[in-house]
């Protein structure tokens, strides 16, 4: 019989010490184990539910431990981050369950000295009625690092730039499952019918307020099975994404680049936009993500994507295009909630993105023609990436202007910024975290 708190376990593992991907290494344990339904909700809620709440989960840990954190084995540690996190934020998980299956879970690890340690931590815990202690609420970054599980270094930096209420809704926003959200393909239907038949299937659909097209969607089951999705009817792409697509405005019949295009769903909005007339220049630097944007494309009826493998900060030629897109690599700040695991990383580079993402945007709007368009974009929050990028390029390049965006009803700037910017923030709108710039050609 498959236990998914060992197969947690081991992807917890994989991604704390390893350096995996959650996303891929759920999926990867899912499709060796051959799971299906329950286990794979089970299995998602305690691996995301571990990585989120990772900080908090040590912090009432070091009240029950005798042994300091950095003292206990590390496959030891993980089978207490479990506990714990059924004991404190899985109601439906009984108490001695957690226990129970957390003291065999060490013995299936052979953790056998470790077993006892686990058995009396826990039950320690549940002893005081599972009450603990967290930082005084006076100590505003220490309080809101442990409530919310963020490091310090990035819960200062956005308390620095967005002010302490703010920075509370954000690092609310990131906790918790991202909605699932999708384009309705009007290559192929229109947002009525695909309502209807997706709601016949017992799937809930709830309209997006600020898009057109655009649809949440909960109670899926495996998308994969959804016939309207094997059909190509609509893709999943975040609704903050699926904006910054609507704001480069690309029309019928235009030529436009996307040089940092995988996973290819702002590719994929542009050519439904323009109704499958003109030409996508879709590139991206990792041969193997080329693949997937020319099955999205084959599968949506999409034939106006030309992928090609390139360096974004290159000089290598584009097509002379009216529109170009820059959707640079950046911390992810904006996607916590979707990748948990990159607050924890400390080996990110962080400080030399801005020249990566400088260079790209330079690279690009060297070849970009006279009254041509240019959206910059990130999924971070990290003002170091976005407004200071803008606001350089555009000191060094005369020849360009910001353009000011015209936001859909239902979408404000929440921080004074440019108007020719937008800071989208988790736990708003229903979004990820994303940042938007919109720039224009004036002279050559």
């Amino acid at each position: 019989m498959t236990d998914i708190r060992t197969i947690a376990h081991k992807v917890l593992y994989r991604v704390l010490h390893e350096d995996a991907y959650s996303a891929i290494a759920i999926n990867n344990a899912v499709r060796e184990e051959h799971l299906g339904g329950v286990d794979v909700s089970f299995l998602s809620a305690l691996v995301y539910g571990v990585l989120e709440r990772k900080l908090t989960l040590e912090y009432i840990i070091r009240q029950y431990s005798s042994i300091r954190i950095k003292k206990i084995e590390a496959k030891t540690l993980i089978v207490l981050y479990l506990g714990v996190y059924q004991l404190i934020f899985m109601d439906k998980v009984p108490d001695s369950a957690a226990v129970n299956e957390s003291v065999k879970l060490c013995k299936r690890l052979r953790l056998y000295k470790s077993a006892g340690f686990v058995n009396a931590v826990l039950r320690n815990l549940v002893r005081a009625d599972k009450r603990y202690i967290i930082p005084d609420r006076q100590d505003t970054l220490r309080y809101l690092s442990v409530m919310y599980s963020c490091p310090d270094m990035i819960v200062s930096e956005l308390l620095q730039a967005y002010g302490e209420p703010l920075t509370e809704r954000i690092l609310q926003g990131i906790l918790g499952r991202p909605p699932l959200t999708v384009r309705v393909n009007t290559l192929k239907t229109d947002q009525e019918t695909l309502i209807t038949a997706l709601s016949g299937q017992g799937i809930a659909v709830k309209e997006c307020t600020f898009l057109d097209h655009t649809l949440f969607l909960s109670h899926t089951g495996s998308l994969e099975k959804i016939s309207q999705f094997q059909k190509g009817h609509f893709f999943v792409e975040d609704a903050a994404s699926q904006l910054c697509a609507e704001l480069l405005g690309a029309q019928p019949g235009e030529r436009i680049a996307d040089v940092c295009a995988a996973p290819g769903g702002k590719s994929l909005y542009s050519a439904i936009r323009m109704k499958n007339r003109g030409e996508i220049f879709s590139y991206d630097i990792h041969e193997h993500k080329l693949k997937l944007m020319q099955e999205n494309a084959a599968r949506l009826g999409v034939t106006i994507m030309k992928t090609s493998l390139r360096d974004a900060a290159s000089s290598d030629k584009l097509p002379v295009c009216q529109r170009i897109l820059c959707d640079v690599p950046c911390s992810g700040w904006g996607i916590l909630r979707r990748k948990p695991e990159i607050r924890y990383k400390t080996d990110t580079n962080i400080d030399n993105l801005t020249n990566l993402q400088y260079s790209i945007l330079c690279m690009s709007a060297n070849q970009l023609p006279l009254n041509g368009t240019l959206v910059y974009s990130t999924c971070t929050l990290r003002q170091d990436e976005n407004h200071a990028v803008i606001r350089r390029f555009l000191a060094e390049h005369p020849g360009f202007c910001g353009v000011d965006l015209n936001l859909p009803d239902g979408i404000e700037h929440l921080t004074e910024e440019e108007p020719y910017c937008l800071t989208l923030f988790p736990g708003v709108y229903d979004t990820d975290g994303f940042f938007i710039a919109k720039l224009r050609r004036t002279a050559p």
